[in-house]
């Protein structure tokens, strides 16, 4: 069988295409991506024997009139394309990871009469995915979500690297490690409000930052004006070694972020994104609280609560308990979803 995975632009997508993508071959299929050619799809997938074909693609929601009706004349050309793409590889089905380009590739492939999967990372459906859901054969969730029709949890599909197989590393050392992390773009909350809290914590903290592009000097001055031991990185490709050396983690609430950490069996201090579409980030965080592995810090609040809330989690060993936990909700997730696809194509081969 051959399938067309469509991911773009942020590792929330593409990371866990690349993750299917892995199985599906495993499994003797082939499979062909399609994106926007960013430099995060092409080093996801230059290990998968595949092929990646870029479409230009913009984001609806949140952009002014002129740009919703640029997106939506991209639409139109780019259902065209697929269709050619859908032809030339003689694909079977699809399955889009979210984002506004799973749209034209969807629409293309129920022209086609090609059977339409998709996955959701997030607590809370992305438009695409829910204009998607009406056409799909399955709706795989990240997360729990009640009543989305035709849905099955199966987790967020998470690289092989952040599944532990019990490696939990020892502090013997009398220090409190903490990696902080804004995601691959960083954070200017993260990167200014942070280290300025922790010169009245009492504790020998070590810090590991990833700060984002071009923000190392601005988040190194501040560190070193609150003579605060930290080792500061733009970006992490792969933070497995940063996260297994902390005692607990502070975050984004991006979805993919939260399921590989806490797979890692590290609580973790979310700090949701105030702006991200439907509030999905608080919702991520809500998930991650119910699991008991994580604590939410909002914007909107007094940066002294977060202080008090990190206080907390050191004085009184909280991250001990997180260490403890185990979160498998995603470690299967890749062969739930391959295993389902390949059901469905196997009772309907004349697809």
């Amino acid at each position: 069988m051959k399938f067309l995975l469509v991911a773009a632009k942020t590792g929330g997508h593409v990371f866990p295409a690349s993750v299917i993508g892995e199985e599906l071959t495993k499994n003797n299929h082939e499979v062909i991506f399609i994106g926007t050619g960013s430099e995060i799809e092409k080093n996801a997938y230059h290990n998968l024997d595949s092929r990646l074909y870029e479409l230009s693609m913009e984001g609806f929601r949140g952009t002014n009139l002129i740009k919703k009706l640029q997106v939506l004349f991209q639409t139109f050309i780019n259902i065209f394309k697929v269709i050619q793409i859908i032809n030339k590889e003689k694909i079977n089905a699809m399955i889009g990871f979210g984002g506004f380009i799973t749209v034209p590739v969807g629409i293309a492939c129920w022209i086609k009469r090609k059977p339409i999967f998709t996955h959701e990372q997030n607590a809370v459906i992305g438009s695409a995915n829910k204009l998607l859901s009406k056409i799909s054969i399955i709706n795989f969730l990240g997360f729990p979500i009640n009543g989305f029709n035709k849905s099955i949890y199966s987790g967020n599909p998470i690289r092989k690297s952040f599944i532990n197989n019990g490696e939990n590393i020892i502090n013997d050392k009398n220090e409190i490690r903490i990696y902080i992390t804004g995601g691959s773009q960083g954070s200017e909350y993260i990167n200014k409000q942070l280290p300025r809290i922790f010169k009245d914590i009492s504790s020998n903290i070590k810090i590991i930052h990833q700060c984002g592009k071009n923000n190392f000097q601005e988040v190194s001055n501040i560190y070193s004006l609150e003579s605060i031991d930290a080792e500061i990185s733009e970006f992490y490709q792969n933070p497995v070694e940063q996260i297994l050396w902390s005692d607990f983690v502070i975050s984004r609430g991006g979805a993919l972020s939260l399921s590989e950490i806490t797979s890692l069996r590290r609580g973790v201090v979310i700090i949701p994104l105030p702006t991200s579409i439907d509030n999905h980030q608080v919702e991520n965080a809500k998930s991650i609280e119910k699991i008991d592995m994580g604590i939410m810090h909002e914007q909107k609040d007094h940066i002294n609560k977060l202080q008090e809330k990190i206080k907390s989690i050191i004085e009184n060993k909280i991250y001990l308990k997180w260490k403890d936990l185990e979160n498998n909700n995603h470690i299967n997730s890749s062969k739930i979803i391959v295993k389902q696809l390949e059901n469905y194509l196997d009772k309907n081969e004349t697809l």
